[in-house]
């Protein structure tokens, strides 16, 4: 299959790329700059120069593919209401090509507000948020309408591995550095779930080659791990205290991402792998962390 990428030269993307080469699927990659295009080329991909703005470069990449995965995304949480309507704009454009064609689209959402405080499953609709405006899942069910063959991989808020620079874990670690003290709020009992961006990127192509129109999948291979045991691991890893804050000091301690990391958001991934016969089989977000993955 001739498979359109958005987010190819991402953290997440690069895997999808070569999960996709490696099955034999050709990739074309959607590149805004010279070093994404030769980091596509020496990856084995096709180059598709544009962005997520440039909404033409998004109708012929996905004109000239047999299937589109959208995983790219504007990491700009200065301006997060904005780029959440860029990532919708987009979806609503590439579903516009592929109407009516039964070619495959895979959007990317998250599991992280699908059901705060309680286990997230893949048939929970969440409602919007106009706190936490993205609108992926949204947008998929206004393509859907047209006719279009979708579905939506949700991420855990901690994609972990080699190479996660920019993610939640990378912040805590680089705020915990800066404060002398890795950090959780009151009892750091609340929960995020993880997987490493291999296991990810297999599904991407799971649900690509054999996903069911409609369906939402849930990238967690671990469904539950408490904000207080992450903290221990980079302690640890660091050789720094650990300790408790209140919420009413998290603001001061963490600044914007005091809001992420009182998150509560544990997700089970049976019904994904029940579906795709998907088995996450790469390391854990505490091995990566106690191995020095982060800290190398």
């Amino acid at each position: 299959m001739r498979v359109f990428i958005t987010g190819a030269t991402g953290f997440i993307g690069t895997a999808i790329v070569q999960e996709l080469i490696s099955a034999g699927h050709q990739v074309l990659g959607l590149a805004r700059s010279d070093a994404s295009a030769n980091k596509l080329i020496e990856a084995g991909a096709e180059v598709h120069r544009g962005d997520l703005e440039d909404l033409d470069s998004l109708r012929s990449g996905a004109a000239s593919a047999e299937g589109v995965i959208h995983a790219g995304f504007i990491h700009d949480f200065a301006r997060f209401k904005e780029v959440c309507e860029v990532d919708q704009k987009a979806i609503e454009t590439i579903g516009q090509v592929l109407a009516r064609s039964n070619r495959p689209l895979i959007v990317t959402s998250g599991t992280a507000l699908v059901r705060p405080g309680k286990l997230a499953t893949e048939d929970i609709i969440p409602t919007f948020n106009p706190e936490w405006p993205r609108a992926s899942e949204q947008a998929a069910e206004a393509v859907a309408a047209l006719g279009v063959r979708v579905a939506a991989i949700r991420l855990s808020p901690s994609v972990h591995g080699h190479g996660d620079h920019h993610g939640f874990i990378p912040m805590l670690i680089n705020l915990a550095r800066q404060k002398g003290v890795s950090a959780y709020i009151g009892e750091g009992l609340n929960q995020w779930n993880a997987v490493h961006r291999l296991d990810a990127a297999h599904l991407y192509r799971l649900a690509l080659e054999s996903g069911a129109p409609h369906a939402r999948y849930h990238a967690a291979a671990e469904e539950s791990i408490t904000l207080k045991t992450i903290a221990e691991a980079i302690g640890q890893q660091l050789d720094i205290p650990v300790k408790s804050v209140s919420a009413a000091a998290a603001a001061e301690h963490f600044g914007w991402f005091a809001q992420m990391a009182a998150l509560d958001c544990p997700a089970s991934s049976k019904l994904t792998q029940q579906w795709l016969n998907w088995q996450p089989t790469h390391s854990t977000l505490l091995a990566d962390i106690e191995s020095g993955v982060y800290t190398q």
